[in-house]
C-alpha cells in the first residue's frame, strides 16, 4: 500500500494547486481571482473553492501521515478527501452557464490534447486516485 499512499499524497498536494493557479500565477490568476470582469459573488466562490482544496489536501495528508500504521479504511478516507476536489472539478460543467474557459480567454488558453487545462488535470488526477485504490486493494 506504500505506493498508493504516495500517489494519494501527490493528489493531496495537488489540492493546493487551486490557490496557486487562481490567485498567484499571473497568467492563470487573471482568469480567476484577479479577473476584473468577475462579480464579487463569483470571486467569493473561487475563494471558497481554493480554501476547500487547502483544507481537503491538508486533512488527507494528516490522515496519510498522522497515524501509524495506515489502515485500508483510513487510506480510503484520505483518497476520497483528496480526490473529491478533482471529482467536483470534473463534474462542475454539468451545471448550467458554466464553462471550462471564460470567452475572453478562449483564444489565449492552450488546449492540451484538445482539453481545457483544468479539464485535463481533473481527469488525470481522478485517474491517479483510481490507480491508487486499485493498487491498494490488490496487495
Amino acid at each position: 500500500m506504500e505506493i498508493s499512499k504516495w500517489i494519494i499524497a501527490f493528489v493531496a498536494v495537488m489540492n493546493f494547486g487551486g490557490l496557486i493557479a487562481d490567485a498567484i500565477v499571473p497568467v492563470t490568476a487573471r482568469q480567476h481571482l484577479w479577473n476584473p470582469v468577475w462579480r464579487p459573488h463569483a470571486k467569493f466562490h473561487n475563494g471558497q473553492t481554493m480554501l476547500m482544496g487547502i483544507i481537503g489536501g491538508s486533512l488527507s495528508l494528516t490522515i496519510l501521515f498522522g497515524w501509524q500504521p495506515l489502515t485500508l479504511p483510513l487510506f480510503f478516507i484520505a483518497a476520497g478527501i483528496a480526490g473529491s476536489y478533482f471529482v467536483a472539478m470534473a463534474l462542475a460543467p454539468a451545471f448550467p452557464g458554466t464553462a471550462w474557459i471564460d470567452p475572453e480567454f478562449t483564444a489565449t488558453t492552450g488546449r492540451p490534447l484538445g482539453l481545457a487545462p483544468q479539464q485535463l488535470v481533473s481527469y488525470v488526477v481522478c485517474g491517479l486516485v483510481i490507480i491508487a485504490i486499485v493498487l491498494a486493494t490488490s496487495t
